[in-house]
C-alpha cells in the first residue's frame, strides 16, 4: 500500500517501481494505492491473508489494523522508488504486526522530526508522522480562529488604555468566535498527536491533556504551556495508552478496554500528572522569569529589547510569549516603551514564516503555502499564534528562525523608544493609532520579519541538502503487477482505442521539438499546442489555470518529466499534448533534472469525476519504465512517430 499527503502523480510513480521490482525478481505483488481520487485497487481480506508481507510506503497515517498478524514493513514514501528491490527483500524479514493501531509508523532509524525521505533513504519516523497528523488537523483552527480575531479586529476594534475593545456586539461575538477556534486549537494538537500513536483510544485523554496543558488556572500559572505542552500531552497520552493495551485483562473486560477503560485511566492519569506533577514547577519558572524581566527595567532599552522578542517568538502565545507580554501590558500605563517593544516582535513569526513561504515556495508543501497567506494576514493584526503550524513542524529549523527575527525586531523597537500605549501589538495598532513612532516601528518590524524568513528558509535548505534526491518523486503506493509494455500496430491519428490516451491525443497535439525554454512560456506553448485539436475555447484562461496549480506544487516529477495540468471552463472535452526539450526545462523537480518529456492535460471544469487525474495516474505509471521514456526521446522527430509510442499507454 502507498499513500502520500497529495496523492497525485507520485503515488503512481511509486507504485510502478514497486510492481517493476515485484516483477524481475519473480514476486506476484498486488499494489493499493490511496491518492487524490481515492483508494484504487483495494486489497481483499483473503488477499491480505495470502500474503507474505505488507510493505506500507507512506508519508501520512494509514490504517494497519487489517495487517495485524502479518509481516509488515513501514516506510517513507521515497523509499519505494528508489529502493524497491531492497523492500521486497526486507519485508520477508519484517517484525509481525500485533493488533489493530493507526499510523504507518517508520521503524527506528529516523530522527525524532526527521528522517524522512533523508540523505541515505531513511524513513520517517513514527514521531514525526504523528507530529504532522496532529498539525494538519490544528491547522484549519489556527486559520479560521486567527482571521476571524483578524477581521473583527480591522472592523470593529477601537483602542483604549486597556487594548482593543468592540463597540458592537456583532463584532464582539465575531470575535468571541475567533477566540473559540484558537481556544480548540491546542486540545486538538495534543488530540490528534495522541490518536495517531494509539488510536481511537487516545484521542479523548490527548485532547483533555491539550486542554489541560493550555489552561493554566488549573495549575495556578498565569500562562498555560502552550503549544509545546500540547505537544508533551499528546505523545504522553499516546504512549500510555499503548502501554496500557499491553495490559493482559480477563476476557470479560476486553470489549470494554477502548471505549471504557482506557480513556478513563489514561485521561484522569494524564491530566493528574500534567496539574500535580509537570504544571506546578511551570507555574514557579514562569513566576520567577517575571521577576527576573522585572530587574532589567534599569538596562539599556536594546538588551531589553532583545530579551522580550526572544520570548515573544519562542512559543507563540505560549508560557514564555505570554510573560513578557504580560510583563509589557502591566507596564503600559506607565512605561509604553516596554509594551512598544513586545508590539514589535508579536507580528514577527507569522509575518517571517508567511514571507519564507513566498520566497522559496519549493520548501513548502501546497498546504504550508496556503497556510503562509494566512499567516501573513494574521501577522498583520498581532496574531502570533499564526506561526505555530510551522513551528509545530520544524521546530528545530523555525523556532530559532523567529525567535533571531522577534530579538531584532525588540532591539530596533527599544533603540528608537517606540510606544504602544495599549496591550496588542503588530502594524493593526498603528493603524488604530495606539503607536508612538510609527515609522521606526514597523521599520522594527520589516527587519525582524526580514530576519525570520531568510534564516527560515536558509536552515530549511540546509536540512534538505542530501534529501532531494531521495525525496524527489515522492510518495510509494503499490500496486497491481503491470504487465510488461506491449508494441501493437503503429498508429498515425489518434492513440489507439486501446489507450488511455485515446480520443484525448492525436499528431496535432504533439510537438516532436518545444521551442520555449522557460517553464512559464513552455505551459504557454503547450496551451497553444492543444488548442489544435478544437477542444480549448480559451487559450488565456488555460494557461492561467495551469500555471495556479503550478503555484500550489510543482508538476516537474522527476526524471525528466513534468506533466502539467488543470480542470478549467477553458476547455470543451478532455485533451491531453505531449512535446519534447531537447535541452530541457527547469520545471522545479526535487530531483534536479530538467524537463525534457513534457505532457500537459485539459479538462472542463463539469467533468464527472476526476478524469484528469485518472490520465495523470495511468501516464505517470507508464513514465516509470526507463524503457519507455528512452522511445520517446529517441523516436524519429515526426509526430506521428511519437503517438506510435505513447499509445503504450493504458
Amino acid at each position: 500500500m502507498t499513500a502520500c499527503p497529495t496523492g497525485i502523480a507520485h503515488t503512481y510513480m511509486a507504485a510502478e517501481k514497486l510492481a517493476q521490482a515485484a516483477q524481475e525478481l519473480g514476486h506476484a505483488m498486488k499494489v493499493e494505492t490511496q491518492g487524490s481520487i481515492g483508494a484504487e485497487n483495494v486489497l481483499s481480506d483473503r488477499e491480505v491473508a495470502e500474503a507474505d508481507g505488507i510493505i506500507i510506503a507512506a508519508d501520512k497515517d494509514v490504517d494497519l489494523s487489517r495487517f495485524a498478524g502479518k509481516r509488515v514493513l513501514s516506510v517513507g514514501v521515497a523509499e519505494g522508488i528508489h529502493h524497491p528491490e531492497r523492500l521486497i527483500r526486507d519485508v520477508l524479514d519484517a517484525p509481525v504486526h500485533r493488533g489493530p493501531g493507526a499510523g504507518a509508523g517508520g521503524g527506528g532509524g529516523a530522527d525524532l522530526f526527521g528522517g524522512a525521505g533523508g540523505a541515505g533513504g531513511k524513513e520517517r519516523g513514527s514521531v514525526y508522522k504523528a507530529l504532522m497528523n496532529g498539525v494538519s488537523y490544528m491547522i484549519p483552527f489556527v486559520v479560521v480562529g486567527g482571521l476571524l480575531i483578524a477581521v473583527s479586529l480591522a472592523l470593529g476594534g477601537r483602542t483604549t488604555p486597556q487594548g482593543i475593545v468592540f463597540d458592537s456586539s456583532f463584532w464582539q461575538s465575531v470575535n468571541d468566535i475567533g477566540v473559540i477556534g484558537f481556544t480548540l486549537m491546542i486540545p486538538v494538537l495534543s488530540g490528534y498527536i495522541a490518536y495517531a500513536i494509539g488510536d481511537r483510544p487516545a484521542l479523548v485523554p490527548g485532547m483533555v491533556g491539550g486542554w489541560v496543558a493550555s489552561h493554566g488556572e488549573l495549575y495556578d500559572s498565569k500562562a498555560g504551556a502552550g503549544f509545546i505542552g500540547a505537544i508533551a500531552t499528546g505523545f504522553l497520552a499516546g504512549y500510555l495508552v499503548l502501554w496500557i493495551k499491553k495490559v493482559r485483562v480477563p476476557d470479560f473486560v476486553r470489549p470494554i478496554m477502548p471505549i471504557i477503560v482506557i480513556p478513563v485511566v489514561a485521561t484522569t492519569s494524564l491530566g493528574l500528572f500534567f496539574i500535580y506533577v509537570i504544571g506546578r514547577p511551570i507555574a514557579w519558572v514562569f513566576e520567577h522569569l517575571t521577576s527576573w524581566l522585572g530587574g532589567l527595567t534599569g538596562t539599556s532599552a536594546a538588551l531589553l529589547g532583545v530579551v522580550l522578542g526572544l520570548m515573544i517568538s519562542f512559543d507563540m502565545g505560549g508560557p514564555v510569549n505570554k510573560t513578557a507580554f504580560l510583563f509589557g501590558a502591566g507596564l503600559v500605563s506607565k512605561n509604553p516603551e516596554i509594551m512598544g517593544m513586545c508590539a514589535a516582535a508579536i507580528p514577527v513569526p507569522p509575518l517571517g514564516q508567511g514571507l519564507a513561504t513566498l520566497l522559496r515556495r519549493g520548501l513548502f508543501s501546497a498546504q504550508e503555502r496556503e497556510t503562509g497567506l494566512a499567516a501573513l494576514f494574521m501577522g498583520c493584526f498581532g496574531i502570533t499564534e499564526g506561526a505555530i503550524p510551522f513551528a509545530a513542524a520544524r521546530p528545530a529549523r523555525v523556532i530559532p528562525a523567529n525567535m533571531a527575527g522577534g530579538a531584532v525586531a525588540g532591539a530596533v523597537a527599544g533603540l528608537a523608544a517606540v510606544q504602544d500605549n495599549v496591550p496588542h501589538g503588530g502594524p493593526v495598532v498603528a493603524a488604530l493609532g495606539a503607536v508612538g513612532g510609527v515609522p521606526m516601528f514597523f521599520v522594527a518590524i520589516a527587519i525582524g520579519t526580514v530576519v525570520t524568513a531568510l534564516t527560515t528558509v536558509t536552515l530549511m535548505a540546509v536540512g534538505t541538502v542530501g534529501k532531494e534526491a531521495s525525496a524527489a518523486p515522492a510518495p510509494v503506493v503499490p500496486a497491481p503487477v503491470v504487465p510488461a509494455p506491449g508494441t501493437g500496430a503503429p498508429v498515425t491519428g489518434p492513440a489507439s482505442a486501446g489507450s488511455a490516451l485515446s480520443g484525448r491525443l492525436t499528431a496535432r497535439t504533439v510537438r516532436p521539438r518545444l521551442a520555449s525554454r522557460e517553464k512559464e512560456a513552455a505551459i504557454r506553448e503547450m496551451a497553444g499546442l492543444l488548442a489544435a485539436s478544437g477542444a480549448v475555447t480559451d487559450v488565456d484562461g488555460l494557461v492561467a489555470a495551469a500555471l495556479a496549480w503550478e503555484e500550489l506544487g510543482t508538476t516537474g516529477l522527476g526524471e525528466e518529466i513534468a506533466i502539467p495540468h488543470a480542470k478549467t471552463d477553458a476547455v470543451s472535452a478532455p485533451v491531453v499534448g505531449f512535446a519534447r526539450s531537447d535541452e530541457g526545462i527547469e520545471w522545479g523537480a526535487l530531483d534536479g533534472t530538467r524537463a525534457r518529456l513534457i505532457f500537459m492535460i485539459a479538462v472542463p471544469s463539469a467533468a464527472a469525476g476526476d478524469e484528469h487525474l485518472r490520465i495523470l495516474a495511468m501516464l505517470s505509471r507508464k513514465l516509470m519504465d526507463p524503457e519507455f521514456r528512452e522511445r520517446l526521446l529517441s523516436a524519429e522527430s515526426e509526430a506521428g512517430a511519437l503517438v506510435d509510442v505513447l499509445r503504450e499507454v493504458r
